[in-house]
């Protein structure tokens, strides 16, 4: 069962390494935060990271959104740090990204799912949970919300 809605955000502990700049709870005090959970080896989450980035560009000058990603093995062959870095280069990923190898933030979440994503307001409350590659449209609905975006 994932994070209650209103839960406050967790500290970022237990990382194995940080891709892209560590970030700290303390760092994102204030900011809306967007953490998505994905895997190398997970297809859907793949074809998300395009938005992902589209929402980073779109939302972090205007609005100040932090996306955070978290990297959730599926299986030991997803622990190679290598194969992460060359799927954040290939994405162009330019968000910090935790890699989670010993699954420690993924328990901290109680996340089971990639893609999953985990978006928190500016007091760093749980707003929004999303698992899934057809939520999206529902958590850019949310982040519209929190962000207090026109639509």
């Amino acid at each position: 069962m994932p994070m209650r809605l209103r839960s406050e955000l967790p500290a970022f502990e237990g990382v194995t390494e940080w891709i892209n700049g560590e970030v700290s709870k303390e760092d994102v005090q204030g900011k809306p935060v967007l953490i998505h959970f994905w895997a190398v080896s997970c297809h859907m989450c793949k074809e998300g990271l395009p938005l992902i980035n589209e929402w980073r560009s779109k939302y972090e000058q205007e609005y100040d959104l932090q996306v955070i990603g978290v990297h959730m093995p599926r299986s030991e062959k997803d622990t190679d740090i290598t194969v992460v870095k060359d799927v954040i280069k290939q994405y162009n990923l330019e968000h910090p990204v935790m890699v989670d190898n010993k699954h420690v933030v993924t328990d901290v979440f109680q996340n089971e799912y990639v893609p999953a994503y985990y978006l928190f307001d500016g007091e760093q409350k749980l707003r929004h949970f999303q698992a899934g590659e057809k939520g999206l449209a529902l958590v850019e609905k949310r982040l519209h919300k929190v962000l207090g975006v026109e639509t």
